[in-house]
């Protein structure tokens, strides 16, 4: 009996640990302590002086502080240059909503502001798990949320600049959860609530605008295939979609005279990225908020007119410049995937920093395992390949254009972790027959 028990406490053991790390609330406590902890470093590692005042100079923040002071949407380059659409509402409006409360240029609203982004990044665990789950089964579904819980750009994007980055990483995630959802219900209610989640989403980052038409038309052709109702559902999806982005438009109509649906920097971005003095790592140059005759030129000819004209220069470069738009695209791609950086091999060697190495070997790993991860899904004829599929796709072309920061990338980070859990298990996926009870017992 006493042989019985010594055999039977490893078991325990092993059966408790395995427990521990396929439980979501032990991944969620751990990811969460992981973003405070770096965040505590950091805010110790520079003078708080510089904290309050740094971050925020950017044009989300300067936007925040325009609307914080009652002046409305508007001056994104820190002098007051009038009202702007540079970018989608939501995150200015909650961070003007901090610096209201806590202060303006204060320790407390950065502080404030670095925890609401912790906690958007911390609450992605929940949409990564519940869609590994449906994907891949519970041991997919854990590895993933590991993976985000200790992924380093989503460590280090929530505290070292004020964007609305986790957020949108948030708002990507819980896109894809609720598109497998919705595409199994019939309800109208639900495909509204679908809507409107899209909706935020592109009041937050108007660049999920390149992934929604492709996962709404999957979730409707998904009930068309099994011959269910699905064009009202889709209608009522869209619909919504269209009116939470009304609001908007008719302001920035009514504003600037001019049909700017979502925000207006396309023309300068596309400029910026692709003209003689271009290079694949932008280093602030040719951009209004750090050029003071390009500033003058924006004032001048106001904002739609600037980046119109912006636009059209761009356009006319890449068509008369291919060789060095091959070569501009192609270092972009490589950046994007690579975690900033377009010579990967070269950039590991001649650095010292350890930190710098891991992180790199993390985002290549990562784009690895996103290829191999959609190959083993393919080879299972997984029905989830298309939705997923369509995050590290599709989204990156606009970027691929324009400008590859490491932060752009963190909106489709969570589909990556999914698709690199996927990768790393052994075997080969087996698409599960109905939803999540059908996944758990997968793998």
């Amino acid at each position: 009996m006493l042989h019985c028990w010594r055999l039977a406490r490893p078991v325990a053991i092993g059966a408790s640990v395995r427990s521990a790390l396929t439980s979501l609330p032990v991944i969620v406590v751990v990811a969460l302590g992981c973003r405070l902890g770096f965040a505590w470093n950091y805010q110790r590692q520079f003078p708080h002086q510089a904290l309050r005042i740094i971050p925020f100079l950017f044009e989300s923040g300067n936007i925040a502080h325009s609307i914080a002071a009652g002046e409305g949407f508007a001056s994104p380059f820190r002098v007051n240059t009038g009202p702007t659409a540079w970018t989608t509402p939501v995150y200015p409006l909650l961070l003007g909503g901090v610096i209201r409360i806590f202060g303006p240029y204060t320790f407390r609203s950065y502080l404030a502001a670095v925890f609401l982004n912790i906690l958007f990044s911390t609450l992605a665990c929940l949409p990564i798990f519940y869609v590994g789950r449906r994907i891949g089964g519970i041991r997919v579904a854990a590895r993933a949320t590991w993976l985000w819980a200790v992924f380093p750009n989503a460590i280090l994007l929530t505290y070292e600049s004020l964007w609305e980055t986790s957020l949108s990483a948030l708002l990507g995630a819980m896109i894809l959860w609720a598109t497998l959802a919705v595409a199994e219900s019939a309800r109208l209610r639900v495909w509204g609530a679908y809507g409107l989640l899209s909706g935020a989403a592109l009041m937050t980052n108007a660049a999920l605008l390149s992934l929604l038409p492709l996962l709404l038309g999957w979730a409707a052709w998904r009930r068309r295939q099994r011959a269910e109702r699905w064009l009202v559902p889709a209608a009522t999806a869209a619909g919504v979609v269209v009116l939470c982005c009304v609001p908007w438009t008719l302001r920035n109509y009514t504003v600037f005279h001019s049909f700017v649906p979502l925000r207006s920097i396309l023309g300068l971005q596309l400029w910026i990225g692709n003209n003689p003095e271009a290079r694949v790592i932008w280093l602030g140059g040719q951009h209004p908020i750090h050029d003071a005759d390009e500033r003058s030129r924006y004032v001048a000819m106001g904002e739609i007119a600037y980046m119109h004209e912006k636009e059209n220069d761009a356009i006319r470069y890449m068509a008369t410049h291919p060789r060095h738009e091959a070569e501009l695209i192609g270092g972009r791609f490589v950046s994007f995937w690579a975690g900033g950086s377009p010579s990967p091999a070269r950039d590991f060697w001649n650095s010292r920093s350890v930190w710098f190495r891991y992180v790199l070997v993390f985002n290549l790993l990562i784009a690895g395992g996103t290829l191999l991860g959609l190959l083993r899904l393919a080879r299972a004829r997984s029905p989830y390949l298309f939705p997923i599929a369509v995050f590290p796709l599709v989204f990156g072309w606009a970027y691929y254009l324009t400008l590859a920061l490491p932060r752009y990338r963190h909106p489709i980070d969570p589909a990556l972790m999914l698709l690199a859990a996927v990768a790393s298990w052994p075997g080969t996926p087996v698409p599960p027959l109905h939803g999540i009870d059908a996944a758990d017992s997968v793998v």
